[in-house]
């Protein structure tokens, strides 16, 4: 898959690359803000930090095999992801996209997120 379809598929997602590693970020609050909204009496927004709580069940249950690579900066207002290995970067972040578009598997994950800090 070139880039130019890699940044087709995964947007909302964008791919950044650096000198020496490769990032994943998504600007939140208007991309699948339903599945946040779902559980906002037990705090969730859909921040940054919600999706990296996302992120990491998914990885755990989902993705094993890339935990020893994939690496999380989320910020309020943006969620990243990280890798120093971009064909790893790539598969995560192409499955987790792909889970995203699957509402009954992202509900099922997000069912067992826990609020950053806790």
């Amino acid at each position: 898959m070139d880039i130019n379809q890699l940044k087709e598929t995964i947007s909302p997602f964008f791919w950044v690359e650096h000198n020496n590693s490769f990032s994943v970020c998504l600007n939140v609050g208007s991309y699948k803000q339903e599945i946040f909204d779902v559980r906002a009496d037990d705090g969730f927004e859909g921040n940054g930090y919600d999706w990296d709580s996302l992120a990491h069940v998914f990885l755990e249950e989902k993705r094993p095999d890339l935990t020893n690579s994939i690496r999380f900066d989320p910020e309020g207002s943006m969620f990243c992801a990280y890798s120093s290995d971009g064909v790893q970067l790539k598969e995560f972040i192409l499955d987790f996209k792909k889970a995203c578009e699957n509402e009954v598997l992202i509900n099922d994950l997000f069912s067992r997120a826990e609020l950053d800090g806790l």
